[in-house]
Parts: structure tokens; sequence; C-alpha cells
């Protein structure tokens, strides 16, 4: 008889009654059961976000070198966050449900150079190890205006180094196109799910990319391989960087300084609610992190998966995080959510988010592509499958009994009128137009 971990499937449904659910790839809302314990800061501390802060305020000048379309933000890599009263009423009536509150949505599908969620961790990353490199052998000080580093001198200094990654498709692009920019040679392993015209996105740039027929986990194991030959080559790795963590969490100080310019409090009587699409759980994981350091339990995180792709909720639920794919327990892990299609969740965030994450749910394919046309037709907002993901979050929790338990158990029910949900959008502006006409043909 097959076993996980010492336990037949059967005895893990034993044990966990949603498992059922979840192999019958149903949507589910689930709560963490471990969720409210403090910060565990023996690993990240806030004043490792705060490092990653300062080293992007550093690299300002160089960004709008290199990219003049960040001039008027100053070379910081930043979304809007704007209100989306359309988009709310037109769910209340779709789904039947009433989201009490103010609905905002977090445009990370509009980010500056690479229109993801990913231009946070992913070029972070690369921007230090440029640092790195460029005060070991290239006379780099802090105190420099690294607007230099745009030069031709540097750009041939990083031509001797590489960086790799595996990737479904945004962290790709993300890494793609600043280590490109920079000078670096590049290879993204991308696995077989990653959208065609990110690929040929990545190649008119000069990146390399090798394709596989298999899914994520098997892009970023052959990328490791592949890297670890090379002793100038930085792999840059999804399931496990503390550095692209870190890029990720950078973004809720600035989400709080946001909501304090549109006057939005967060406190006991106003709680905070965001959720997150989910696919390794870097991303998401960070920013979770720092919204817990920026808010403590005044917010509440949620990650959002395909119903064929749940990996970072079986990995939390189980109590196996890295341990078990969604495989294992026969479910497909295929999804038009490319950047969602993994199979087994990053083992450090998991073990990361096991007492601040407040719970996770699933959504079917064709109820992203609804909310795809819902979103465009009502805001005007253009994203990928895989970034409406967060948006049926407050749906669930306002609609599924479970959720309802969540809020009377945290005493939040008499404080939802002055409630905010965030929808973070993760992905989309970069979209060709036919592409995304294929998308809205699907609703």
């Amino acid at each position: 008889m097959k076993t996980i971990a010492g336990l037949s499937i059967l005895e893990w449904q034993g044990k966990h009654q949603l498992l059922n659910n979840l192999i019958q790839m149903d949507e589910v809302f689930w709560i963490n059961p471990d969720y409210g314990t403090e910060l565990d800061e023996t690993i990240v501390q806030a004043d490792h976000v705060k490092s990653a802060e300062d080293r992007l305020g550093r690299f300002a000048d160089y960004i709008v070198e290199a990219f003049p379309e960040t001039r008027t933000m100053q070379g910081i890599i930043e979304s809007p966050l704007v209100e989306i009263p359309s988009m709310q009423k037109n769910m209340e009536k779709s789904y039947n449900v009433e989201i009490t509150g103010k609905l905002l949505l977090k445009c990370d599908s509009h980010l500056p150079i690479s229109g993801s969620i990913k231009a946070r961790g992913g070029i972070y990353e690369v921007l230090k190890r440029a640092e790195e490199i460029a005060m070991k052998h290239g006379g780099l000080k802090q105190t420099d205006d690294y607007g230099i580093l745009a030069s031709d001198t540097y750009k041939e200094l990083f031509s001797n180094y590489s960086i790799a990654v595996g990737s479904t498709g945004n962290l790709g692009m993300s890494i793609g196109i600043i280590s490109a920019k920079l000078g670096f040679r590049v290879t993204v392993h991308m696995s077989g799910d990653a959208k065609q015209w990110k690929k040929d996105k990545l190649t008119s740039l000069g990146v390399i990319v090798k394709e596989y027929d298999d899914d994520y986990s098997k892009a970023v194991e052959e990328g490791r391989v592949e890297a670890s030959l090379d002793p100038n080559c930085h792999f840059i790795d999804d399931e496990d960087s503390m550095d692209l963590f870190l890029g990720y969490a950078t973004a809720a100080e600035r989400l709080k300084n946001q909501l304090k310019h549109r006057s939005i409090r967060v406190d006991e009587e106003h709680p905070l609610f965001v959720y997150l699409p989910c696919g390794v759980g870097g991303g998401p994981g960070g920013i979770t992190y720092g919204l817990k350091l920026a808010f403590g339990e005044h917010v509440h995180c949620f990650f959002a998966e395909p119903t064929h792709s749940p990996c970072m909720t079986i990995g939390l639920m189980t109590g196996l995080h890295d341990k078990v794919s969604v495989q294992e327990f026969g479910i497909d892990n295929k999804t038009e959510a490319d950047g969602l299609a993994v199979g087994r969740p990053s083992g450090l965030v998991s073990g990361l988010m096991t007492a601040i994450l407040s719970g996770s749910y699933t959504i079917e394919d064709k109820r992203l592509f609804e909310l795809l046309g819902q979103m465009a037709e009502t805001e005007g907002y253009y994203l990928e499958p895989s970034a409406l993901a967060g948006a049926y979050g407050p749906v669930h929790l306002m609609s599924d009994p479970t959720g309802q338990k969540y809020l009377d158990d945290h005493k939040l029910l008499g404080k939802m009128n002055d409630a905010t949900h965030i929808i973070w959008a993760t992905g989309g502006s970069m979209v060709p137009k036919d592409m995304m006409e294929q998308y809205l043909a699907k609703r």
C-alpha cells in the first residue's frame, strides 16, 4: 500500500477531513489551526527586511538610469493601491454575498520593469548579487551614486558572471530582464506550463531559455544542478532563497505608507485582510511576513491556490511542508494559472508561515476567468489568470461557514464594516493583447 510519511492516503484523510475535498479538487476554505503564535524571528528579523529596503534605495539611481520609465518614481519599483468599488458590487451580485468594508487592488500586475510581483524578490536578489561583485571587484562603495553601474565598465565586469533560475514564467521574466540589463549572462529553466510569449520575450533579450516537458520542480532541479557546475554562476532558488523572501517582504512597509496616505487605519477596530495568490510560496510568504512585522495581529493573510495545485495548503495542513507534493495525493497539478502550477511548496516559506498565515483557499480555473472578465469590465484592469486567485478571497471569507467561524473566533464580526480587504494582483500588464483576448474569451 502506498504511504506518505508512514501513513496511507486514507489515514491522512481521516486525520484531515478537508483533504477529501482537496483530493477531489473541490474549492475549499481552510483555516490554519496553528495561527496566532508569535513571529519566529530566529530566521528572519525586522532588521533584515530593513537592510533589503536600504539596498533597494541605494540602487534607485541605477534603476532610473537603466529603466527611464521609473524616473517619476525616483527609481523605486512600486505599484499603485487602488479602490475597486465597482468590482466589489459586481462580486456581491455575482456570488450573492455582502463584502463589508473597503475592497482594494494592489497592482503588482503593473510593477515597473517586469509587470509582476516577481519584480520585487527577483530583481532584488539580482541587484544584491551585482552589488557584491561590484564591491569586491569593481571598487563600488555604498556611498557612490549607483547610476555608475549602468556604465560599459560595469557591464563588462558583470559579463564574466552568470545568473540562472528555474521558473514557471514571471520569476524568469523579472530575473531575465534585470540580469540582461546589468550585463550578466542569464539562463532561465522554464517548466512546460510556462506561456510561450514569456519565453519569446526572454529570448529577444538574449536570455538563454531551456524548456522542460515536466513541471516547475523539474525546471528548478535541472537549473540548480547545471548552475552548480559553474563557480561564477549564481542560482536563484525559488524554493529556498532568503534573498527573494526579503525582497518580497519590503512591500509591507510601502503598503503601510500607501494606506496611511489614503487615511485607511489598521488597528484593533479596523482589521486588514490580504489575499495573495500562491505558487511555491516565496512572494506571498515574504509579503505576509512583512505585513505581520508592520501590523501584527491586525492583519489577516490568506493564500489562494488553484484546485489542481494546492501545494502550500497540503504542506501546512499535513505538517509535511516540502516533504509532500500534490501528485502524491493524486492531484494532477494542471492549471491555466501557470504562475501557480506548483506541486511542492517551499520548505523555507512553509515553515515560516506555520504560525502567521491565517489560512488558505482554492479556486477553480473557470472562476479565475470569470473574475478576470469582471475585473476588466468593471475597473479596466487586465490581469493574467493567476492574479485573479486573490479576488475570490473576500467571497470565501464572507460566505463560507469556516470563514465566518474565523471572524467569530477572532472577535471580528462586529468590526467588518470598518475592515479593509486587499486583493494582491500578481501579474498581467505585460500580457500581449492577443493573449489577453484569449483569456477574456474563456470567461
